[in-house]
């Protein structure tokens, strides 16, 4: 590590600690030239994930967009702003790990729709208006009737 004061590649560490966040380590060094000290940080280099747009076009994966998404799908419905971060978390989690990386839109937004239809169905069918990119009412009634046959609830009870 070069000394950004004289610029010598000789220097010792004297301290090293875990960052705040346990992301990093925090390495305190002396150069052994000038006697000056100096911090470095040691990182974990993640391999970046891509993703696969519809139209083959390769992009970053960024969980600013997905979570832009689904704020619009859940504005003003009672899904808090930490089950959406849970969930990104976890999203997040899930596409590193994989062995690909380069990874389909769809899988994701499948992903999303999935978790979505477990947690609101109004956000869910928002969601699915823009992901599918539905072209009128009949795409809306078709997505419900699907909605319907997949997770029927029961009559509420004739009060007497």
């Amino acid at each position: 590590m070069k000394c950004p004061y004289c610029l010598q590649i000789d220097n010792r560490v004297i301290d090293s600690r875990l960052s705040k966040d346990a992301t990093a380590i925090r390495r305190r060094r002396e150069c052994l030239a000038c006697s000056r000290r100096f911090t470095t940080y040691e990182e974990v280099e993640e391999i970046p994930v891509m993703i696969i747009k519809k139209n083959d076009r390769r992009e970053l994966f960024s969980r600013d967009k997905v979570r832009a998404g689904l704020q619009r799908a859940c504005e003003k419905r009672n899904v808090s702003m930490n089950v959406i971060e849970a969930f990104l978390d976890e999203l997040e989690r899930d596409l590193r790990e994989t062995e690909d990386k380069e990874i389909a839109s769809a899988v994701i937004g499948e992903k999303v729709m999935a978790w979505l239809h477990g947690i609101d169905d109004v956000a869910y069918v928002r969601f699915a208006s823009v992901y599918r990119e539905f072209a009128d009412v009949n795409d809306f009634v078709s997505e419900l009737r699907q909605m319907q046959r997949r997770d029927p609830r029961p009559e509420p009870e004739p009060e007497s």
